[in-house]
């Protein structure tokens, strides 16, 4: 645990899922505080950006300006405040934060998602433009191959008539 002056940071995670699927963060240790909890995101290494807060582990969820329950979901049990995100994508992958606050001050988890960048499809596309890039070169080179004795050929004869 990092704690300074009036923040603290409980710990960390990294989760690596495939695009397309779902994923689930974790918060732990929401047990020891009913407060205010809530999950924000690190966008471009500059800005916090608030994705969804509760006021304390029974009340609703509120979703924040740009998120909405359509992607993510948050619900917490007695012990662990979760964040399922739907249908990750590449633009999904950075740094989420949960946490909560107490005595005044909040104390936060880290959740780093790493959705990686190629998928199933993205390979087999890649795989057939490289074959194809490879089977037009070899036939480019035997055309110039042929060329090259058909015009050795032409100039023999050339020489050969006269």
């Amino acid at each position: 645990m990092f704690a300074s002056g009036w923040i603290s940071v409980s710990g960390s995670h990294s989760v690596t899922v495939q695009p397309g699927g779902d994923v689930t963060l974790l918060c732990p240790n929401v047990s020891n505080y009913d407060s205010m909890i809530f999950w924000f995101r690190l966008i471009n290494d500059s800005q916090a950006r608030c994705i969804s807060v509760m006021i304390n582990s029974k009340s609703k969820v509120e979703f924040c300006s740009e998120f909405h329950n359509e992607k993510f979901e948050m619900s917490s049990n007695i012990t662990v405040l979760f964040l399922k995100i739907k249908q990750v994508d590449l633009s999904d992958s950075g740094l989420y934060f949960c946490g909560f606050y107490t005595s005044g001050r909040p104390i936060f988890s880290v959740n780093h998602l790493n959705v990686e960048g190629s998928d199933g499809i993205t390979q087999l596309i890649s795989m057939t433009l490289g074959s194809l890039t490879f089977f037009l070169v070899v036939v480019i080179i035997s055309l110039v191959v042929h060329i090259r004795k058909l015009q050795t050929g032409t100039t023999e004869l050339k020489y050969q008539s006269l």
